[in-house]
């Protein structure tokens, strides 16, 4: 299974950036899908979950608003449209799938829950 994170970069603030989460050899549809971020020196914080029928979203309360999750589960993807982007959004942004049932759970975006993570993209918003 890999999971592959892509579209980070350097970005000003108030700028937008589109990630994006694909898959080799693993069927992203059947799954839950998650995007977690880690900056330096903090801990992993659950951004925005996705149901495998894209029927239910969570986002974390820092980025309601600004972040919408989604997912084309025709070309095994899963995307995060980021907006309004701010300096305390930098940091690697990772996507990450659990069961399906996972997104019908309290603490759904509980990083214990995922199973399989792809290797991070890093965002940078800075002037």
């Amino acid at each position: 299974v890999q999971l592959q994170a892509s579209g980070g970069g350097l970005v000003q603030p108030g700028g937008s950036l589109k990630l994006t989460c694909a898959a080799t050899n693993y069927t992203l549809a059947v799954y839950a899908i998650a995007w977690f971020r880690q900056a330096p020196g903090k801990e992993r914080e659950g951004v925005s979950c996705i149901s495998s029928s894209a029927d239910s979203t969570s986002y974390a309360d820092s980025v309601r608003g600004r972040f919408t999750i989604s997912r084309d589960n025709a070309k095994n993807m899963v995307y995060l449209q980021m907006n309004s982007l701010k300096p305390e959004d930098t940091a690697a942004y990772y996507c990450a799938t659990a069961p399906p049932i996972v997104i019908f759970t309290i603490n759904r975006m509980d990083a214990t829950k995922y199973d399989y993570w792809g290797q991070g993209t890093q965002v940078t918003v800075s002037s």
